[in-house]
């Protein structure tokens, strides 16, 4: 099998210690490929020499919604330059977060709004959080836009994704998908065009069913995958070829 984890955080402290171990044991299992998107500005030149010490990891440059009392005006004004070099593959991560209720909304949005302006700019694509927040997301993709992304850890309507995929957006599905009881997200998965869906960990969070309270890694991917096929009756062969293909396209990574 040939997977690219399109979402996963192997820059954090997490996998400090093993990251090398952590790489093998996804490769061993057929993930080879990670998308690896920055939460903040102090974690950006980490995340470079990480890019350039493992060439299957490919890192993406911005300031996550749920670290927004970290971020600066001076973060945003860096922000173009990083996204603008060669190893950066997207914009992001960013977005959205209106489950936290202390995260400023004005503010998110704001800084949100400057991140959908660089897409613009430069051509590549969004990486997007969107926790209780589809809608607001996709107002100011309409106003902002027109760019293109990814919706990671998709939980919004069948509707809104419908109408995301219009707008050029592919779905990440990840671990929520191996929970039986996840009946919204298996609905999506299932009813939404395999073209636009991209496999994904957002390692260390989000572990596969029956592993709550351990770290996840990008090895776990091949679950996803699985049960992505089970889904969809699918052979699981067919649902990897598609989902590498689809991050290809949408990241500009070579074949």
């Amino acid at each position: 099998m040939n997977l690219i984890d399109s979402h996963c955080h192997l820059d954090v402290p997490d996998f400090a210690d093993d990251l090398p171990e952590v790489i093998a044991r996804a490769v061993q299992n057929g993930v080879a490929r990670f998308i690896v998107p920055a939460i903040s500005a102090s974690g950006w030149p980490h995340l470079a020499k990480l890019s350039t010490r493992h060439p299957g990891l490919h890192p993406a440059y911005g300031l996550h919604p749920m670290f927004l009392t970290d971020h600066t005006d001076a973060d945003l004004d860096a922000l173009s330059q990083w996204v603008s070099r060669p190893e950066c593959v997207a914009v992001g991560e960013c977005g959205l977060d209106f489950f936290l209720c202390d995260l400023d909304p004005i503010r998110q949005e704001s800084i949100f709004i400057a991140h959908i302006r660089l897409a613009v700019e430069t051509g590549k694509p969004l990486i997007i959080h969107a926790r209780q927040a589809t809608e607001r997301v996709i107002q100011l993709l309409r106003r902002h836009g027109p760019t293109h992304g990814v919706i990671h850890s998709y939980s919004g309507s069948l509707e809104q994704a419908r109408l995301l995929i219009e707008m050029g957006f592919m779905l990440g599905i990840g671990g929520p998908i191996t929970y039986p009881r996840s009946r919204r997200i298996r609905e999506i998965a299932k009813e939404c065009p395999l073209s636009h869906l991209l496999l994904e960990t957002d390692a260390p969070d989000q572990p596969m069913a029956g592993e709550q309270g351990r770290r996840n890694e990008p090895a776990k991917l091949v679950r996803v995958a699985e049960t992505l096929a089970e889904i969809r009756a699918l052979p699981v062969i067919e649902v990897a070829a598609q989902t590498r293909l689809n991050a290809q396209r949408l990241f500009g990574l070579a074949a």
